[in-house]
């Protein structure tokens, strides 16, 4: 991320990244599969998170107990609002960046589905609380990146709020 922050998303080459990691670009292409994977090598850990916090989550309805877990999964977030908010603006310097997001936030929203069908949701109101929840994570986290003093916990709740406030006009 130092590099991306420090050069820019394009001018990072992969040589440059195995080199500030201590690795040959032969051990590079040996964990990632481009340096897109290096950029988004956390998305795993939260999709894991997430998922693991939604097995415990409290929340009768699905979309609360979804918020629950991204609440959960996000708080080791806190601290680094800088570092969220570059991230923010490297992804929207480019294309090919924001293209991978959208599949790695397809596959996060796909297995909140999957975990929220294991609690005995039904599919399609599964996919609609993991759909919801998931844009609602990627708002707040925004917001939360560009004004942290509430908490990431506290962006989420007010962009659940905003959303239910949405429907409700609907």
């Amino acid at each position: 991320m130092k590099l991306f922050i420090e050069r820019g998303y394009e001018n990072v080459t992969v040589a440059d990244i195995a080199e500030r990691a201590g690795l040959t670009k032969r051990s590079f292409f040996n964990h990632f599969a481009d340096k897109r994977e290096v950029f988004f090598a956390q998305a795993d850990v939260l999709e894991a998170r997430v998922v693991a916090a939604l097995a415990d989550a409290d929340g009768a309805y699905p979309l609360d107990a979804a918020i629950a877990a991204y609440t959960e999964a996000g708080a080791d977030m806190e601290g680094f609002a800088d570092l969220v908010r570059a991230r923010r603006e490297i992804i929207d310097s480019s294309p090919e960046l924001r293209e991978r997001e959208l599949a790695k936030m397809a596959s996060l929203t796909a297995s909140v589905a999957a975990a929220l069908a294991a609690r005995g949701v039904g599919a399609r109101e599964a996919f609609f609380a993991a759909q919801a929840a998931t844009t609602i994570y990627m708002t707040a986290t925004d917001d939360w990146a560009r004004d942290p003093r509430h908490g990431i916990a506290a962006a989420l709740q007010d962009a659940l709020g905003d959303l239910r406030a949405s429907l409700a006009k609907a």
